[in-house]
């Protein structure tokens, strides 16, 4: 530890090290639940990518392992601290490098938060469109690092499609630089696609070369009700087949509507089985909306209510937004799945999550990006309770085999970390699995960055 600490040391600043265990400590773990964290030897909080070199050969030297975070709001557990790790924070590299409107790109440090890249960039007219719901917390570190989506997938797709090139820390301190800032290349294997959803486990992003769009016109959203979530389904499917492009297209059940109304008296329907949310950016919105509106009622649509303003629309769009925060409140603890499948499967999974409830005697809210298929199934349970913290784990489990057994994906946007491990061998195969652990020896032969996630 002495020697670790003295090393650090000979190259960073004193304000960049953090030993104080009580300190140390909160730097743990992410947001996920019945995920194990270990304790920390020190936290380091580096500014520079000289400095997260020095790091790196500090860690390489001594066979130390570095687990590398951002905001910590992950919930996967991908960036939980293993015992005498160093915790390697990236949230002081938070400079907004470069952004051209001609090229249509802006290069950032890792440490930038999400919902700030955004405003900054729409001062240029310009528009970067991956927002999980922690926008206004995440980085795009960990936005690169767990391969992150969010509302808007379903028209402009998730973080990997905008991110052009990166600088990237290897685990022996050498500087990696991938990818491009042309608008097309394809020199060589993508190096850049591997690094995004790897979870630090390859190296230590240090900056990136993010794509932007012209900044959309401002959406007008549509609130749907139904009396039950197929027919909610059965809209999001009658939406996608007839060529529909929303911007949006969100799903509420009840347990999740009555969260947020408790947590934050919105005054949104209790009654309703389902709510959809749709929006459009298009240059005539409400003519899109009408057209959503008709296929929502002859899908079963109870109340069909499009919102006249941009002010109404953004109300809508933070009710789904505090979703998750608000399903928190309903019980001590919360185990939020992340199951993506085929959207025309998308019924079946939601249907199938009600009978899993129903077996576990539990309280599961949902809320989905319906779009996309993804659906975030949040298991509510007593943590004190020993019996119903063995059911809730045990529902998990089960809605991840009920979404392979629909052809679908463990994680949409918030990767596999510690909590599905197993799960990701279940779903690669054998020969996946062989084949991914060989690229993660092939760029950290000695285990270092950031070890027991993903395998």
């Amino acid at each position: 530890m002495d020697d670790l600490l003295e090393r650090l040391r000979s190259g960073l600043p004193a304000d960049a090290l953090i030993t104080d265990p009580d300190v140390t400590a909160s730097y743990g773990h992410d947001m996920a639940s019945f995920c194990e964290a270990g304790t920390p030897a020190v936290v380091v909080l580096p500014r520079t990518v000289e400095q997260v070199q020095h790091v790196m050969r500090t860690a390489t030297e001594l066979r130390v392992p570095v687990v590398p975070q951002g905001a910590r709001t992950g919930l996967s557990g991908a960036a939980n601290a293993s015992d005498g790790c160093i915790v390697l924070s990236l949230t002081k590299m938070d400079r907004i490098l470069e952004i051209s409107p001609v090229d249509r790109i802006a290069v950032v440090e890792p440490g930038v938060v999400n919902a700030v890249l955004s405003r900054a960039v729409n001062e240029h007219g310009l528009y970067y469109p991956p927002d999980p719901s922690s926008w206004e917390m995440c980085t795009i570190g960990g936005n690169i690092g767990t391969a992150s989506g969010g509302l808007c997938c379903v028209k402009y797709g998730v973080t990997a499609e905008y991110v052009l090139g990166l600088d990237v820390v290897l685990a022996d301190g050498r500087l990696l630089t991938t990818g491009r800032r042309t608008a097309k290349g394809v020199a060589g294997y993508d190096l850049t696609r591997l690094f995004v959803g790897s979870e630090g486990s390859l190296g230590i992003v240090v900056k990136a070369v993010l794509a932007l769009r012209p900044q959309p016109p401002a959406q007008l959203v549509l609130a749907a009700e139904f009396d039950s979530a197929a027919a909610a389904c059965d809209a999001v499917c009658a939406i996608m087949e007839r060529g529909h492009t929303p911007s949006l297209l969100e799903l509420m059940d009840r347990t999740t509507l009555r969260a947020v109304n408790a947590m934050a008296n919105m005054g949104l329907p209790e009654t309703t089985e389902a709510l959809l949310l749709a929006a459009f950016d298009t240059p005539e919105p409400a003519a899109d909306l009408a057209a959503v509106g008709e296929l929502c009622r002859a899908a079963g649509a109870t109340e069909v209510v499009p919102a006249d303003t941009v002010a109404e629309s953004e109300l809508l769009l933070q009710a789904r937004r505090m979703s998750l925060t608000a399903l928190e409140t309903v019980k001590t603890a919360t185990m939020i799945d992340d199951v993506c499948v085929p959207r025309s499967k998308l019924g079946a999974m939601l249907e199938g999550t009600a009978g899993i409830a129903e077996k576990y005697d539990l309280t599961i809210g949902v809320c989905a990006h319906a779009g996309d298929g993804n659906t975030h199934p949040v298991v509510c349970f007593d943590h004190t309770d020993a019996d119903e913290s063995r059911r809730a784990r045990e529902s998990f489990d089960e809605i991840m085999a009920l979404g392979l057994e629909l052809g679908g994906t463990i994680t949409g946007e918030h990767g596999v970390g510690v909590l599905k491990k197993e799960w990701l061998a279940r779903e690669l195969g054998p020969v996946g699995v062989e084949l991914q652990r060989g690229i993660k020896a092939t760029f950290d032969p000695l285990g270092i960055l950031n070890p027991g996630k993903l395998f």
